[in-house]
C-alpha cells in the first residue's frame, strides 16, 4: 500500500513538471520575421525611341493610264504586263482599214474643192463670176482640208505610244477588243517606279502630335524636320531605304477622321512596285523621360500603378500617366519623378504600407529586357 502511494506521487510529480514546461514555452513570445529583401533602384532620365506602325500603301511616282484617242478594234499588243518602256515606244495598234478608206474619201473631197477654187479664180479676176463664189468655194475647200486632216489624225491616234517612262502594269484588253476614248477603264497604267509614294495616315490626335514633336514654325518647316522612314515589306522585313515625309493632304477626312500622309522612298533596285502594300515604321524620340520597366508596374481598375520606396522603407503606391511605349518600358509622363526609388520586381507580394528590406539594383539593370526562355 505504500508503495502504491508512494508511486502515484511520482507520476503526479512528473505530470505537473511537464505541464509547467508546456505552459513555460506557450507564454514565450513569437518571433518577429525580418522585412523580406526586395529589389529597388534610384529612377533615372533616358533619351529613347519608340516606333508605332501604320499600313501603307505604294505607287509609282507618275502613274499614267494609256487611253486610246479614237474608237476602234485592238490589231496588236505589242508589249507584255511588267515590261519596261520607254517614253513614246508604241504599245497597242488599232485597226485602221475603215479609217483609211474615210481618209481615201476625204481627200478626193480636198481634191474636187481644190478644182473648184482654181476653176473660179480667172474668172473672177476677169469680172466674169462675183468673188462671193470664189469665197464659198474656198470656204469649202477648208472645210474639207480640216475634215481629212480630222480622219488623217484618227489613223496617227490608233498607233497608241507609251506616254512616260516606266513599266505596264495589267493590260485590260487584247486583240479584237474594242476600245473608244469614252471607256472607263484604261488599256493599262505605265507606272514610273525609279522613286516610289508610300501613302499612309494618322488620326487627329496623332497628327497634332506629329506637328507639336517637329521643329519649325510652317508646315514646310516641319516636314522638312521630320525624321527619317522605315519600310516595313509585305514579307516582315525592312526596306533597305529610309524615306522621308513630302507632305500631307492639310485637312481631316470627316468620315474617316484621319489626315492622309505621303512620304517618298528611293527604289534603285526596282523592288517596289505599284501597288505594293506594307507598313511605315514612324519614329519618336523621347528626350531626358522618365522610363520604368514594365514587369515593375502591375494594373489596378484600368490604371497602371507601381511601388515607390517610401520613408521607413515602407512601400507605396503610385498611379501613372503614361505617353509612350518604347520595347519593355513605358515613358511616364507623371506618378514618379526622377528622385524616386521604386521596386523593380516581386510587385505582386507587396501591399501598400508593407515595409521591405530594399535590395539596391543598378537602373541599367532594371531596364534591361528579359529574356526570351522559350520559343515556338
Amino acid at each position: 500500500m505504500k508503495k502504491n502511494n508512494l508511486y502515484n506521487l511520482l507520476m503526479l510529480s512528473v505530470f505537473l513538471v511537464i505541464v509547467s514546461c508546456g505552459n513555460s514555452e506557450q507564454n514565450k513570445p513569437a518571433a518577429v520575421a525580418p522585412p523580406a529583401p526586395f529589389p529597388v533602384s534610384q529612377l533615372q532620365v533616358k533619351t529613347v525611341t519608340g516606333y508605332t506602325d501604320y499600313p501603307a500603301t505604294i505607287e509609282g511616282r507618275v502613274n499614267s493610264d494609256v487611253r486610246a484617242k479614237t474608237s476602234g478594234y485592238i490589231e496588236k499588243v505589242y508589249v507584255d504586263e511588267g515590261q519596261k518602256v520607254r517614253k513614246g515606244q508604241v504599245l497597242f495598234k488599232l485597226e485602221t482599214q475603215s479609217l483609211s478608206e474615210d481618209a481615201g474619201a476625204a481627200r478626193a473631197l480636198v481634191n474636187v474643192a481644190q478644182v473648184e477654187v482654181d476653176k473660179l479664180i480667172p474668172l473672177v479676176e476677169k469680172n466674169i463670176i462675183s468673188p462671193v463664189q470664189l469665197e464659198t468655194a474656198k470656204a469649202n475647200l477648208a472645210q474639207a482640208q480640216a475634215n481629212y486632216s480630222s480622219v488623217s489624225a484618227s489613223i496617227g491616234y490608233a498607233t497608241i505610244k507609251s506616254p512616260i517612262d516606266g513599266y505596264v502594269g495589267s493590260i485590260n484588253f487584247r486583240e479584237g477588243a474594242l476600245i473608244s476614248p469614252s471607256d472607263a477603264t484604261p488599256l493599262t497604267t505605265v507606272s514610273e517606279i525609279d522613286e516610289v509614294y508610300a501613302f499612309f495616315s494618322f488620326n487627329e490626335a496623332q497628327y497634332i502630335d506629329h506637328l507639336q514633336r517637329s521643329e519649325g514654325t510652317t508646315k514646310a518647316e516641319r516636314i522638312k524636320n521630320s525624321p527619317d522612314l522605315s519600310l516595313i515589306l509585305a514579307n516582315g522585313k525592312e526596306y533597305s531605304e529610309k524615306g522621308r515625309i513630302q507632305t500631307s493632304t492639310g485637312q481631316i477626312n470627316q468620315n474617316t477622321g484621319t489626315i492622309q500622309i505621303r512620304a517618298a522612298f528611293k527604289n534603285p533596285k526596282e523592288i517596289l512596285t505599284n501597288g505594293n502594300s506594307g507598313k511605315i515604321r514612324f519614329p519618336i524620340e523621347y528626350k531626358d523621360a522618365i522610363v520604368v520597366p514594365q514587369t515593375a508596374t502591375f494594373e489596378q481598375q484600368g490604371n497602371v500603378m507601381i511601388f515607390k520606396l517610401g520613408e521607413g522603407n515602407k512601400v507605396e503606391t503610385a498611379i501613372l500617366k503614361i505617353k509612350g511605349t518604347v520595347d519593355n518600358l513605358y515613358v511616364v509622363e507623371s506618378g514618379v519623378g526622377a528622385n524616386d526609388k521604386i521596386i523593380v520586381s516581386g510587385v505582386g507580394k507587396l501591399r501598400d504600407g508593407m515595409a521591405i528590406s530594399p535590395q539596391e539594383t543598378s537602373f541599367d539593370e532594371a531596364i534591361k529586357p528579359v529574356a526570351t526562355l522559350f520559343k515556338n
